[in-house]
Formats: C-alpha cells, sequence, structure tokens
C-alpha cells in the first residue's frame, strides 16, 4: 500500500506559514495537514479557513482540514471554499449526522473522513467505511502537539484494516495522527496505516527530506 505523510503545520512557524508549506512540498510530503481547533471540542484555539485560504496559493499539494470543532456542520463550505481537499470530522462532534455530513463534504467534489479519539471504541466507525475515504485514528489526545504515543492505537489501526477489507475496501485511508516518528512509525504502518501524520518529528528535523523519507517506513 502506498504511504502518505502528512506533516501537521500546528508544529510550524505561523510567521511564515505560507514558506513553511511550500518547503514541505519541496521535501516530498503528500498532504498538509491542518488542525483546526476552536476552543470548544478542545481547549487551544488554532486557526481557521481564513489561514487554510492563506495558504492554498502555496502548494499544489491536497489540504488536509482536521476539524477539532464542536459543530463541524456549521464550517463546512467555508472550508471548501478555502480550498481543502479533504475534510475530517469527529464521530464524537457528530454523532448520528456523521453519514449524513460526510456524504455533504463528497457532494462538494472533496474527500471526507471521520476521526475517532483515543477512547472511542473502533466500531464506531464501522457504520461509515462504505462511504468515507478516510479514517483518521487519533493516537493522542486532541488539543495538543509532542505528546507520546498511545501504544493502544496499534490494535486500533488493526482492527479497521481488516474491517475495511471484509467489507471490500482493502485501499480505504486509515490515517494516524499523534506521536508518530522514526522510532515508531515501522510498528504503525505494519498495524496497517497508511497516511501518517507528524508534526515535531518533522519540524524538528535539520533535514526534512530525510526525515520524511524515512517515515514511509
Amino acid at each position: 500500500m502506498n504511504i502518505k505523510i502528512a506533516p501537521s503545520i500546528l508544529s510550524a512557524d505561523f510567521a511564515k506559514l505560507g514558506e513553511e508549506v511550500a518547503l514541505l512540498e519541496r521535501c516530498g510530503a503528500d498532504l498538509i495537514h491542518c488542525d483546526v481547533m476552536d476552543g470548544n471540542f478542545v481547549p487551544p484555539i488554532t486557526f481557521g479557513a481564513q489561514a487554510v485560504a492563506a495558504i492554498r496559493p502555496y502548494t499544489k499539494l491536497p489540504l488536509d482540514c482536521h476539524l477539532m470543532t464542536l459543530h463541524p456542520e456549521t464550517h463546512i463550505e467555508e472550508f471548501v471554499k478555502a480550498g481543502a481537499d479533504i475534510i475530517s470530522v469527529h464521530v464524537e462532534a457528530c454523532g448520528k449526522n456523521l453519514l449524513p455530513l460526510l456524504k455533504k463534504i463528497q457532494s462538494f467534489g472533496i474527500k471526507a473522513c471521520a476521526v475517532i479519539n483515543p477512547e472511542t471504541a473502533a466500531e464506531e466507525f464501522f457504520p461509515a467505511m462504505e462511504i468515507a475515504d478516510m479514517v483518521l485514528v487519533m493516537s493522542v489526545h486532541p488539543g495538543w502537539g509532542g505528546q507520546r504515543f498511545i501504544p493502544e492505537t496499534l490494535e486500533k489501526i488493526r482492527t479497521l484494516r481488516a474491517r475495511a477489507e471484509s467489507i471490500g475496501r482493502p485501499d480505504l485511508d486509515i490515517e494516524v495522527d499523534g506521536g508518530i516518528g522514526e522510532g515508531n512509525v515501522k510498528e504503525v504502518i505494519a498495524a496497517g496505516a497508511n497516511v501518517i501524520v507528524a508534526g515535531s518529528a518533522i519540524f524538528s528535523s535539520p533535514d526534512k527530506t530525510a526525515t520524511i523519507s524515512r517515515l514511509r517506513g
């Protein structure tokens, strides 16, 4: 399976965000992961659709917008207009509205992803697996960068990959976000993930090209 690296700009220098995004593309990134936090679903506030629109001209890479927001349904259209290529919404924030919201995102011609927190069982995503373009497994508690990877996440990834294969979607993208670096990325990929989000591991590196290459496993 093709391994994709999605650097999280949560760890970037916000004073030169456009330049940072352009550099990531030159260094071999596959996606740009944009962590949107509203101060309600998670305590911190990061940025919104205006920041996504501002970096859009700096890269041709897909912008992977992860909405850590309490009411994601109210923000979809503004992120579509800003240039998002993927919009990820939390199972915990959507409840019974998850499937309709994923379909709404797809109706704009972009990809829809569902996210599950560390406390949420993999089975909570099963109803959406036939229509979602991707599932994002949080391997840390959402809200802050630099946390340690939660080892129990590996079993959750295995469960999701097995389920995807059992329903005839062996190529479903499984993205993992949080605490991933060169020391544990092979385990994450072996468990069944193929989209790797990394923030600190990439932005703290003096050679981002080499780090991104090594993170491919």
